[in-house]
């Protein structure tokens, strides 16, 4: 699904703004036809990353996943689950109160190690806010913890994600 190809169309009648969708087996970028080309090329691309991310999350059950986590790791088991299109700067977020995990889809294509790390990270932030001592207790009982941030510390910095 992510390995689709891409056809752009340019319309006349768009001003401002790229529309993606998946149409008989392809992406369609529907783009202003006056943008300047190098612009075109770095928004298409920026938005069908977005889009790939999108259907590549779509495709991971977040809430038995994290269900089984929490069993395996004595943790709480949330409320609901879902991928975010909007986390930019986290990789994930939870809400306590509401039981709620957050995932930011730009993990949607990374090893099953990294995103069980951040679904163990927040399941345990639903027990314990802050990062203190026991909040790491709970955290490192994920035994691929330390692994699993030094792949996140280098996808952050490679700027992939």
């Amino acid at each position: 699904m992510t390995d689709l190809p891409v056809q752009i169309i340019r319309s006349d009648r768009r001003k401002r703004t790229l529309q993606a969708d998946v149409i008989d087996g392809a992406i369609r970028v529907r783009v202003p036809a006056g943008l300047p080309r190098d612009e075109e090329r770095r928004m298409v691309e920026e938005l069908v990353d977005k889009l790939r991310r999108k259907l590549t999350a779509g495709q991971v059950d977040l809430v038995p996943r994290a269900a089984a986590l929490a069993s395996r790791y004595e943790l709480a088991v949330p409320a609901d689950v879902g991928w975010s299109d909007r986390q930019n700067l986290r990789w994930g977020s939870c809400t306590p109160g509401q039981g709620t995990i957050r995932i930011s889809s730009r993990l949607a294509n990374v090893p099953d190690f990294v995103l069980d790390f951040v679904l163990v990270h927040e399941l345990a932030h639903l027990l314990v806010s802050g990062h203190g001592p026991a909040f790491r207790h709970l955290e490192d009982r994920y035994e691929l913890a330390e692994r699993a941030r030094g792949y996140l510390m280098a996808l952050r910095h490679s700027g992939a994600a």
